[in-house]
């Protein structure tokens, strides 16, 4: 066998290769009447004070669910978020309402305030309609 016909074999076994890993590493589209219920059913958390951390808790874990779900790298939340940044028009928002989380599920008596509350949901909202998430 000649060496060239051997490097063409070799060649076109790579760029099948790379083709294959390309095509299943794209993105999934969202099933986005999946995330509008989801985020119907955590908007409905609102109306009391009690169920606030329970809010932004579950936001939190939807906008994790999508940033998986879209193959964003990272072990964790925020090592995803990272990887999603230059998609997010709110990065700072996002990461308002990931830290609140974080608190609310780490720290003791955490008292949060409306707005908090509010500002976490807006930052997350915003990054899940980036990712395609929510209309």
């Amino acid at each position: 066998m000649s060496t060239e016909a051997l490097l063409a074999i070799i060649g076109g076994a790579l760029f099948l290769l790379g083709l294959v890993t390309v095509l299943t590493r794209r993105p999934k589209k969202l099933d986005r009447a999946q995330y509008q219920s989801k985020w119907n059913d955590l908007q409905a958390l609102c109306k009391h004070q009690e169920t606030w951390p329970l809010a932004v808790i579950n936001a939190d874990k939807l906008l994790d669910d999508a940033l998986k779900r879209l193959h964003f790298k990272g072990k964790t939340m925020g090592e995803r978020l990272v990887s999603a940044q230059r998609t997010l028009t709110d990065n700072d928002g996002a990461w308002f309402g990931h830290k609140l989380r974080n608190k609310l599920v780490h720290e003791e008596n955490v008292k949060i305030s409306e707005r908090d509350v509010k500002d976490a949901l807006i930052g997350i909202r915003q990054a899940l309609r980036d990712l395609g998430a929510l209309k």
